[in-house]
């Protein structure tokens, strides 16, 4: 438990105190967001701030994560493990294609970067190559990173993908999660505010699976988790440095993530939800970003279908905005959205939890 306290501190402090020295070196190198010309006409005044901050959000969960492992280095059984590392390589390789389509948004001072064509390709090796790999490092107890078989909040035997089909839906798992966050990072702090909500979710999930493993003792209702552990280690960091990075994105936000930073976290999202085996679960914890989604898929599909739209704007935040609702009242009202559904995802498990094991 001190190891992960010990990343959460470390990330929220690396974020807190890094982000305005990125913001003051972006802003001098002319890193500046470019804002969608059909967006609200308030969000003009938004152009030009700092973009990219993502890069800090990556940097302080790896440094978290590190000096977390640096400092209980003398405990048995307690290093860096497959599953995390998996994890944070998604994270850091997402991100490294976000940051080429901010890079090309800035220099092209346009708010397309990357085609559709090559951001999908690199969601492809990343996606692909992180599930190649989940299958691969096999532990003592014959566990690996991730199952073949399809979760919803624990491993489910009845429904076995096979190798392909697991590798085909890990990688469609992350590139719509990777996608989604990346839509709804349109508002100030409204992605990085619901993102460490989904963060805090894993740190409870995966310590609890840690707590309640098989491999310490089996008994109904253990969890069959590789290193559940370390996850929560990671989770507990991505968590701190988002909270840390939120202080300086809140509205008015200093900095954004760009898509540095909303195609790592979504993906990071993704990866544990795999590596937990609570892959459909995280349909429920990220609710808000669900919705997100779903709302962009209704309005460009009633809209070829019928040449009108649903909603004013999607995703569905802009929406509300050009209904009247203020900015902040809309980041308010969607982060409490975001906190009913992790909630109800956090009960969900622990439900199932009690009806499986001997307390029930």
């Amino acid at each position: 438990m001190r190891s992960v306290l010990i990343a959460a501190m470390t990330g929220l402090i690396v974020s807190l105190l890094g982000t305005p020295l990125v913001v003051k070196l972006f802003r001098r190198r002319g890193y500046g967001q470019e804002i969608r010309e059909d967006g609200p006409s308030s969000h003009a005044t938004k152009r030009g701030t700092p973009t990219m901050g993502g890069t800090v959000i990556i940097l302080a969960t790896v440094i978290g994560y590190g000096v977390a492992h640096l400092l209980v280095i003398n405990q048995p059984g307690r290093g860096p493990t497959a599953s995390a590392l998996l994890v944070l390589g998604l994270m850091v390789g997402l991100g490294v294609v976000g940051f080429l389509d901010d890079i090309i948004k800035i220099r092209k001072q346009r708010s397309l970067g990357l085609t559709a064509a090559a951001k999908f390709a690199g969601q492809l090796v990343c996606g692909v190559g992180f599930a190649v790999g989940a299958l691969q490092f096999e532990n003592d107890a014959g566990l690996t990173p991730a199952s073949t078989n399809l979760s919803f909040v624990r491993d489910y035997e009845a429904i076995a993908l096979g190798t392909v089909g697991f590798v085909v839906f890990a990688y469609v798992v992350i590139t719509a999660t990777s996608n989604a966050v990346n839509l709804t990072d349109g508002l100030d702090g409204l992605a990085t505010g619901s993102s460490a909500m989904v963060f805090a979710s894993y740190v409870v999930i995966a310590f609890w699976q840690f707590g309640n493993a098989c491999t310490r003792e089996l008994t109904p209702g253990c969890y069959a988790a590789r290193d559940p552990l370390d996850v929560a280690l990671l989770a507990a960091a991505a968590m701190g440095a988002c909270f840390g990075f939120l202080w300086w994105n809140a509205s008015p936000a200093k900095i954004f993530m760009g898509d540095t930073g909303s195609l790592a976290i979504g993906g990071t999202f993704a990866g544990m939800a795999i590596v937990t085996q609570t892959e459909l679960l995280l349909v429920v914890l990220g609710g808000l970003f669900v919705i997100e989604t779903l709302s962009v898929i209704i309005q460009i599909g009633f809209f070829k279908a019928t040449g009108k739209r649903v909603f004013n704007m999607a995703p569905i935040h802009h929406h509300f905005e050009l209904a009247g609702w203020v900015e902040n009242t809309v980041i308010v009202r969607f982060w409490i959205i975001a906190g009913l559904a992790v909630a109800f995802g956090l009960g969900l498990f622990y439900a199932e939890y009690l009806s499986t094991s001997p307390l029930s």
